[in-house]
């Protein structure tokens, strides 16, 4: 399928390695015009060279890293706010930092963006916004509320900048992968396992059947999966979605939440 996105610019967040990555590469392949971001010069380097995409030292969870991105990259048709950060935490133990830090990286980081690229999207009379949210925005882990609430506020702000877009050929939407795999999710899972000392395969198996019951497939997700969803959304074939919230989770959130 040609998803028509030769003469599109892209910029995808949090992108040298995991589902920023896999984005990344996915729209290369489908002729965009890719620009990835990232703080470490060598894992930047790294990234480009695999996915064919333009690389810019910045980072867009501060305002002076925001501003650099904007000034490298002044103009996209297609902004992918993938960047983000998740622990595993007791609440009781989460500080007054952690709430500000993950929501700096988590919320501030797309809204800046979003708020820069937006009004020429509207200008151009197209363009596309696209949130990578979490099953975790509608079915917050008890272990992970400071992480679960930046992925609400995403899905809250997609919305709401989608009825900014009535008449336009401009498009707002959320995407909320399951638990994927992806650069880190091995520590994350040994951080929460009974047994941290037990194979992969094993503790995989176990934090499904514990952690994530409602997961219909019953493993990782892998980043291609959740990339091929976010191209369709980035393509002028998507059209008629707009200010929706798209699961692909593995069936993990039931149908009525």
């Amino acid at each position: 399928m040609d998803l028509q996105l030769n003469d599109k610019t892209a910029l995808v967040t949090g992108s040298t390695a995991g589902i920023g990555l896999e984005i990344a590469k996915r729209l290369v392949a489908e002729g965009a015009d890719v620009v990835i971001c990232g703080r470490n010069r060598q894992k930047l380097d790294a990234a480009a060279v695999e996915s064919g995409a333009r690389g810019v030292l910045a980072d867009p969870a501060t305002s002076e890293g925001a501003t650099t991105l904007l000034a490298a990259v002044p103009e996209v048709d297609i902004l992918v706010n993938n960047l983000g950060i998740y622990e595993s935490k007791p609440f009781t133990a989460i500080s007054d930092e952690d709430w500000r830090r993950f929501f700096e990286v988590n919320v501030l980081s797309g809204v800046r963006l979003a708020r820069a690229y937006f009004p020429g999207m509207i200008a151009r009379d197209w363009g596309r916004v696209i949130f990578i949210a979490s099953e975790s925005g509608l079915l917050v882990p008890p272990d992970m509320v400071h992480y679960g609430m930046t992925k609400t506020a995403q899905l809250a702000i997609a919305r709401g900048l989608a009825a900014n877009t009535k008449g336009t050929r401009v498009t707002v939407n959320s995407v909320l992968p399951g638990t994927t795999r992806s650069e880190g999710i091995v520590d994350f899972l040994k951080s929460v396992a009974e047994d941290p000392n037990a194979p992969e395969a094993e503790i995989e198996r176990a934090f499904f059947v514990r952690d994530r019951p409602t997961s219909l497939i019953q493993r990782m997700i892998e980043p291609g999966e959740i990339a091929s969803l976010v191209a369709y959304l980035a393509s002028p074939l998507s059209a008629a979605t707009n200010g929706a919230a798209l699961r692909v989770d593995g069936g993990i959130t039931p149908t009525i939440v």
